[in-house]
């Protein structure tokens, strides 16, 4: 068996030829492109870097967050432990107010006189939180006026004293005082009406 001999010098077989180099230039340039040689040591290293980088500020982010997540807990129980002690739910307010005044008035020595409600206001924000204003007159001498002040100043219930009103009166040391408190009433339906 004898092979046919190849002539060079043929179009048709310098064509393949040239065809044969840009197949391989395309395959060394896929091999490039597609890194499918490894990338050198050196760039290992910066990528191993690069993630260890971004893992460690991922580790940080989470950190953080998560001390917020425990600071925001935290001061959602104490919001609503505070809610729970210092303000009243809307259907026992005004036996609660009532008994809470007249026993400061009466721990005071002072005489009380009419209490007033106003409707309950919305506080604007909130859905389950109103504020209740209460006018009370009351009579009493200096000393006793002061020692009232400062036990609803001290009241459990977050009584907070908006205006005074002092009076004498005409005969002896005695006073007539009106006195505008506000307190924050809670809705236990959490707004719905």
């Amino acid at each position: 068996m004898t092979r046919p001999q190849v002539n060079f010098r043929e179009p048709q077989v310098l064509v393949r030829a040239a065809l044969g180099v840009l197949l391989l230039a395309n395959l060394v340039a896929a091999v490039f492109a597609f890194h499918l040689i490894g990338d050198s040591p050196a760039e290992v290293n910066a990528q191993l870097t690069a993630i260890q980088n971004t893992m460690r500020s991922s580790q940080q982010h989470l950190n953080r967050s998560r001390t917020l997540t425990g600071n925001m807990n935290k001061s959602r129980e104490e919001g609503n432990t505070f809610l729970a002690s210092y303000l009243t739910s809307r259907k026992h307010t005004y036996s609660t107010i009532d008994g809470e005044i007249n026993k400061l008035a009466s721990d005071a020595g002072m005489k009380v006189g009419d209490l007033n409600y106003a409707i309950p206001d919305p506080i604007e924000g909130s859905t389950d939180l109103d504020t209740l204003i209460i006018t009370g007159n009351f009579e009493g001498s200096y000393a006793q006026l002061v020692k009232f002040v400062n036990l609803l100043d001290r009241s459990p219930k977050f009584l907070l004293i908006e205006g005074m009103q002092v009076a004498p009166q005409p005969k002896g040391d005695a006073l007539n005082v009106t006195i505008k408190l506000d307190m924050f009433v809670k809705d236990d339906n959490g707004g719905a009406q």
